[in-house]
C-alpha cells in the first residue's frame, strides 16, 4: 500500500541568501545522499562537525522558527528546505551551509522546489520508510492545536487543514484551506506562499538586532492597510505558508508519514510537539521500515 523507493537529487544545487535572525550571507549547497541516511545539515565553517540529522531528537526550541542542534552547533531556520525536500518526497539529501541559519531567499521555498526539480530526482533502490498514523494524537496551547488522524482511506496520504484567524483588527485575512499534499500540489499551490510578519512585530525584531539585510521585498509585511511594498500570490497566503511550515516541521518525524492533519493557529513550536506525541503514541509496530 502506497509503496515508494526512496529518492535524491541528480546532481548539487547550490544557492545563496542573507538571514533573517543572524545578519548573515550564506552559500548553501544540496546534494545528493545515499539512501537510508536521510536529510542531513553539515555547517561548512565547523569542519569538525559531523552532519546533523534533521530528526525530532536534534530539534531545539527557537523563538518563530525551527532549529536543530549537536555538538554544540545549530543550524537554525530549517524549516523551508526540510517543506521543499519533504513536499517533492526527496528522503536523502546532505544539505551544507557556511554558516549558522538558512537563508530567508524570498521567504518562501520556490526557488528550492525549482533548483530541485531543474536538477532532477533520482529513485534509489531501497523502498521508503512511512509512518500511517493509527490513532488519532492532539496538542495544544491556549489558542493554537494541531491533530492529526488515520488516513481518510487506504489511498490517502497526507491531507493537511489550517485554519488562521487573528481578530477582526488584523490586516491578515481570516480563512482555513485543506489540501492533500503531493509533489504536484506542493509545488505548484504551497511552496511559493511566502513568510509574513506584522508591521510592528518587524520593528520588534530589529530592536532586537534581527533582520538587519532584510527589506520588505524579501518577505509579506503587513501594515494597518495590508500588505507593504509587495503583492500577495494568493489571497489565502498566509494560510498556504502556514501549511508549508507543517509540512517542513513535520518531516522531522524522519519518514513520510500518511494521515489527516487539522491546525488551528498553530506554529513551530506546536508542530514540533505533534511530532514528540506521535513518536510516543505510536509503536514501532506502526512503523514500514526502509527496505
Amino acid at each position: 500500500m502506497n509503496e515508494r523507493n526512496q529518492r535524491t537529487i541528480r546532481r548539487p544545487i547550490q544557492f545563496s541568501g542573507v538571514t533573517i535572525f543572524t545578519n548573515h550571507e550564506i552559500h548553501v549547497r544540496l546534494l545528493p545522499a545515499d539512501e537510508n541516511t536521510g536529510i542531513r545539515f553539515q555547517r561548512r565553517d565547523l569542519p569538525y562537525l559531523k552532519p546533523i540529522p534533521a530528526r525530532i531528537e536534534n530539534a531545539v526550541f527557537r523563538h518563530r522558527r525551527t532549529a536543530i542542534e549537536a555538538g554544540g552547533a545549530s543550524v537554525e531556520m530549517i524549516e523551508h528546505v526540510m517543506a521543499a525536500l519533504a513536499g517533492l518526497q526527496i528522503d536523502n539529501c546532505l544539505v551544507q551551509l557556511d554558516g549558522p541559519e538558512m537563508p530567508g531567499l524570498d521567504g518562501s521555498c520556490l526557488a528550492l522546489v525549482d533548483g530541485i526539480l531543474a536538477a532532477g530526482i533520482v529513485e534509489q533502490s531501497t523502498k521508503a520508510a512511512r509512518l500511517s498514523i493509527q490513532q488519532a494524537v492532539d496538542v495544544a496551547d491556549d489558542s493554537a492545536s494541531i491533530q492529526i488522524e488515520p488516513p481518510r482511506d487506504s489511498d490517502a496520504k497526507t491531507t493537511i487543514g489550517y485554519s488562521l484567524d487573528y481578530g477582526e483588527e488584523s490586516p491578515i485575512a481570516a480563512g482555513s484551506l485543506e489540501m492533500e499534499i503531493t509533489p504536484q500540489t506542493f509545488a505548484d499551490e504551497i511552496a511559493a506562499a511566502r513568510t509574513f510578519v506584522l508591521e510592528s512585530e518587524v520593528n520588534a525584531m530589529r530592536a532586537h538586532g534581527y533582520g538587519k539585510l532584510l527589506t520588505s521585498r524579501d518577505l509579506l509585511v503587513f501594515g494597518p492597510n495590508g500588505v507593504i511594498d509587495n503583492k500577495l500570490r494568493w489571497s489565502d497566503e498566509c494560510i498556504r505558508h502556514k501549511i508549508l511550515d507543517c509540512i517542513g516541521d513535520l518531516a522531522l518525524i524522519g519518514c513520510e508519514l500518511h494521515g489527516k492533519v487539522t491546525a488551528s493557529q498553530s506554529g513551530h513550536a506546536l508542530n514540533r510537539e505533534l511530532v514528540r506525541a506521535i513518536q510516543s503514541s505510536h509503536s514501532e509496530a506502526s512503523w514500514v521500515k526502509a527496505a
